[in-house]
């Protein structure tokens, strides 16, 4: 298999494009490296089809691993011929592989092989190729009697030939995979309710069935979950008339003879007692990996926008966790996230002592200037937003508040590095803390937390834990390594998303820094224990130092580069020079613009131009929303069916997909992703069931 000719037809991508990325791997570096400073080598590929490139990579070197296996495997047992070789070295897929393997593979005793044991093959050969009538088939199965091997008549002979006959049947690879074909295009899922009488939130699928072609990823999904919560049982169903007929036409039958019946009853055996489960299993299968895979991709949608949202910066802050019975947890923060004050007030049910909480909460906005307060959005999200509402209009004071995702605040909470930080506060505090933290850098205090806590996704539990949490931390060490991180001030749970950069070295950058104070420089960092001159290559140019020795340190110029930015300093440069001035100093111009910009915008920040959060100072209620009414919100989740909008009421509104563009598309997340700020119509409010049906339709 040629691997680079197979890669750069599905990426359509030119042969160096290929050879180089393929080599830039090998050698250990980096997704966000080769993206940020190999721009030239790869063609400037980015960093998401970087990530499918390395996927893609491992899959066709494990697909070209297991020919290799197979074919070795199957010599060994000397029945390796030429054709079979072929096939194998063109099969395209795993299953493929396996489908060509099966008749080789080692198995437990089946049916079949104690027919073989029996010394009944003969006879199985005998009615696959021969025209009998009853009486001499008869007289042929007599004399495979053998009552040593408990073969005790003719009837039991052939039982056994027919056992081996189906086994032969259900190991052929083609007719395996004429019948996945069939029933990938006309089998259908359906499901019934274990108890139909029981209510679940799975309803709709207690008697319901589906082309399998058709279902959508969110459904396979939501039926597993119900087969797991022993609510739902699920089937798939086959075309079985057109499969024996299409295996029929497919199998020589001698027409008429006795070896007739038998042979179909064996075709009809193998399809029912063998190929059926075992296809149904790997469709099953199938459906449920493709499904997952679609999950992972908008879970990771959804996190990217999340983690890049615009800091608040210069602001100090007020963080509520709002709750009921225990009361709201309150702690106010200066503009760089350190905890000033903490309190508890009970503004909501039982206590409802609004006015006491008011006055307290207006004492701290007071005493330490606060700007603006971060509300959680979980429970009693909503009642907390009306006090802290009336509050603001009760004060001649410029202040505002936004509503966070909490998700996840919780699991911070009780972490080791929750407690590591703050070691003599109640476990509810941090949780404030935290919040009012992600409006001043959400991507700083969102690193502390499992990617797949921070709920942005449909389905997460039910999920391969592990391709998800590949795939979520891909996208957090993206964002970390597009927005740069300050060498003196990260945390180490920042640290170790940085390119290269271990949970060991991300300590060890901690530990120097208590030690010796504050990095002067970059090159500073090969004094640290576990950073060798690999280790920094990889890591420099995404560790800022801004008030350092060297103004570049503050900036996303590579370290190998700054032999070429002390050139520029001080030149203004035209686009068309580009191409001239970096044959001049022996550099890529896609190196060379990288570095202009740099230089134009030291210590920019990507995240400064993108959605900010909507700052609010009065409160919406349900009652107050009515048809036609447009209002503008934030994406807070992306899912197959749709987009989750805050309008600033208690509910988050359904932009359901069929209302989300004029234009047709096939997933919300073409055109909708987390953070984006939009306007939306309302539909219809059903107050009942705390549901609002959006629109973003020409509004």
């Amino acid at each position: 298999m040629d691997i680079v000719k197979r890669l750069a037809e599905e990426f359509q991508l030119k042969t160096f494009q290929v050879t180089n990325t393929i080599s830039l791997i090998d050698e250990g570096n980096t997704i966000p490296f080769i993206a940020r400073y190999r721009k030239e080598q790869t063609g400037n590929l980015k960093d998401t089809v970087l990530r499918e490139f390395y996927d893609r990579l491992n899959y066709l070197r494990n697909l070209q691993k297991r020919q290799e296996d197979i074919i070795r495997l199957i010599d060994e047992q000397g029945k390796l011929t030429d054709k079979l070789k072929e096939e194998i070295l063109k099969a395209d897929t795993l299953q493929r592989l396996e489908d060509l393997y099966r008749p080789f593979r080692p198995r437990r005793r089946t049916r079949a092989t104690i027919a073989r044991e029996k010394g009944l093959e003969g006879l199985a050969n005998i009615i696959l190729n021969k025209r009998l009538t009853e009486e001499e088939l008869y007289k042929i199965a007599k004399s495979y009697i053998n009552k040593e091997k408990g073969v005790m008549d003719g009837d039991e002979a052939l039982k056994g030939a027919m056992d081996i006959i189906a086994e032969i049947i259900s190991d052929n690879a083609q007719y395996r995979n004429m019948i996945r074909d069939i029933a990938y295009k006309k089998g259908v899922i359906r499901t019934k309710a274990v108890d139909p009488e029981e209510k679940s939130e799975f309803e709709m699928y207690y008697d319901y069935q589906e082309p399998i072609k058709t279902i959508a990823n969110h459904r396979i999904l939501a039926i597993n979950r119900g087969e797991k919560k022993k609510v739902l049982k699920a089937n798939l169903i086959f075309p079985d008339d057109d499969i024996l007929l299409k295996l029929e036409s497919k199998i020589v039958i001698h027409k008429p003879s006795a070896t007739e019946k038998y042979l179909k009853a064996s075709i009809e055996d193998s399809y029912k007692r063998l190929i059926y489960p075992s296809i149904e299993r790997e469709i099953r299968n199938n459906l449920t990996e493709r499904a997952e895979e679609e999950a992972i991709k908008v879970f990771a949608l959804n996190l990217k926008p999340l983690l890049m949202q615009p800091p608040v910066r210069g602001k100090r802050v007020m963080g509520i966790d709002p709750a009921f019975r225990t009361g709201c947890k309150v702690a106010v923060l200066d503009e760089t996230g350190k905890l000033l004050a903490y309190t508890t007030v009970y503004p909501t049910e039982p206590q409802n002592k609004v006015e006491e909480a008011k006055k307290e909460l207006k004492d701290l906005v007071e005493k330490f200037g606060v700007d603006v307060i971060a509300i959680g959005n979980g429970t009693a999200s909503r009642e907390t937003e009306l006090v802290v509402a009336e509050m603001i209009r009760e004060m001649d004071k410029n202040i505002s508040y936004t509503i966070v995702n909490e998700a996840g605040a919780s699991v911070y909470s009780a972490s080791s590095i929750g407690q590591e930080e703050f070691p003599d506060l109640d476990v509810s505090i941090r949780g404030a803390i935290s919040i009012g933290r992600r409006l001043l850098d959400p991507l700083a205090e969102l690193v502390k937390i499992e990617p797949k806590h921070i709920g942005v996704g449909q389905y997460q539990h039910d999920l391969n834990q592990n391709k998800l949490d590949q795939a979520l931390e891909a996208v957090v060490e993206d964002c970390v390594n597009t927005v740069g991180v300050d060498l003196n001030t990260a945390s180490s749970s920042l640290l170790k998303y940085v390119s290269g950069i271990s949970s060991n070295v991300s300590q060890n950058i901690i530990k120097y820094r208590e030690e010796r104070g504050k990095f002067k420089k970059r090159e500073e960092l090969l004094n640290v224990k576990g950073v060798g001159s690999k280790t920094f290559t990889q890591c420099a140019g995404f560790l800022r130092i801004p008030d350092g020795d060297n103004p570049l340190d503050n900036t996303a110029v590579h370290p190998e580069s700054y032999h070429i930015a002390e050139k520029l300093l001080g030149k203004d440069i035209d686009e068309g020079e580009i191409e001239s001035l970096a044959e001049e100093l022996g550099i890529g111009p896609l190196t060379l613009k990288d570095i202009i910009e740099e230089l134009k915008k030291p210590g920019r920040d990507p995240r400064e131009e993108l959605p900010k959060p909507i700052f609010r100072t009065d409160v919406l209620k349900m009652e107050d929303l009515k048809e036609n009414m447009v209002l503008t919100g934030t994406i807070r989740n992306v899912v197959d069916f749709g987009a989750f909008v805050d309008i600033g009421v208690k509910q988050d509104g359904l932009v359901h997909i069929s209302q989300i563009s004029n234009k047709f598309i096939k997933h919300p997340k073409e055109v909708a992703k987390v953070g984006d700020t939009v306007q939306v119509k309302i539909l219809k409010v059903d107050q009942e069931r705390g549901r609002i049906s959006l629109s973003m339709k020409d509004v």
